[in-house]
């Protein structure tokens, strides 16, 4: 018989809303995943805010969502770490009673052309970004509930191959080749798995280590002439978060301003 819990969790969603679901967010404690925290927080989820090492921020964006009415907690975890992944969900489940949505925001970045490129720096990156995604991917197939939805992130560059991107943009087609194979994979459950795929996008992350120059040049690729922000990609992730965007499956969604 279906439980109590899965006869709510039908009656919210027909009602168009995300009231009761709950969120796992790595990265969340700067960025894109800090802005998507806010975003699906105000969309009535409970949040887990997961954060690498720097628990400040975390605390502050836990803040943000507590003082406007909504629920979170921040847990620190190696997101490449099987067992510091799994306390992630077990978190989730204890404080908020399961795991109705999967936010892979976490991402390391490290930039030099192939032939420069040190190999521990291609280790980090690619423990972080494909081994990361791999054991959250992992811990979402075997915890998330039906009807939920999963969102891994790639990047655009996948498909614009610019110079000194080679370790990440690897990291990343391999992030977008799991993500499809997980939606196939989770088959019958009624949850969906889905990429996005930003452009230049104005992070931290992105900024760190380029001189304004570079930084307008990108900015005026796309054809809205200018770079994406946060707040463009929490958007689109809180879509495919929603019911309203249940019916994208399998996907890799590039939100970057129409960059080709």
């Amino acid at each position: 018989m279906p439980s109590q819990e899965n006869d709510q969790h039908r009656s919210t969603s027909e009602h168009g809303t995300d009231r009761h679901r709950v969120a796992v967010v790595t990265g969340g404690s700067r960025g894109i995943g800090r802005q998507t925290v806010s975003r699906l927080a105000a969309d009535g989820f409970a949040v887990v805010v997961g954060y690498a090492g720097n628990r400040d921020p975390a605390e502050a964006a836990v803040q943000q969502v507590t003082v406007a009415g909504g629920r979170a907690v921040a847990v620190q975890a190696d997101v490449a770490d099987e067992r510091q992944a799994a306390a992630l969900f077990t978190t989730a489940e204890s404080e908020f009673g399961g795991v109705d949505v999967v936010v892979h925001a976490a991402g390391r970045m490290h930039l030099a052309s192939v032939a420069d490129l040190d190999l521990a720096d291609l280790d980090a990156v690619h423990r972080t970004n494909i081994r990361g995604t791999f054991v959250i991917a992992q811990q979402a197939a075997r915890r998330i509930r039906d009807g939920g939805a999963v969102v891994t992130f790639s990047t655009s560059v996948v498909g614009l191959a610019f110079p000194g991107y080679g370790a990440y943009s690897a990291s990343k087609g391999a992030v977008e080749a799991l993500t499809l194979i997980l939606a196939r994979e989770l088959r019958g459950r009624d949850v969906t798995v889905n990429a996005v795929a930003p452009g230049p996008t104005a992070t931290d992350l992105f900024l760190e280590g380029k001189d304004e120059e570079t930084i307008a040049r990108l900015a005026a690729q796309p054809p809205l002439e200018r770079l994406g922000t946060p707040a463009d990609i929490a958007e689109v992730v809180a879509f495919l978060a929603s019911r309203a965007g249940h019916w994208v499956n399998g996907q890799v969604i590039r939100a970057n301003g129409g960059i080709v």
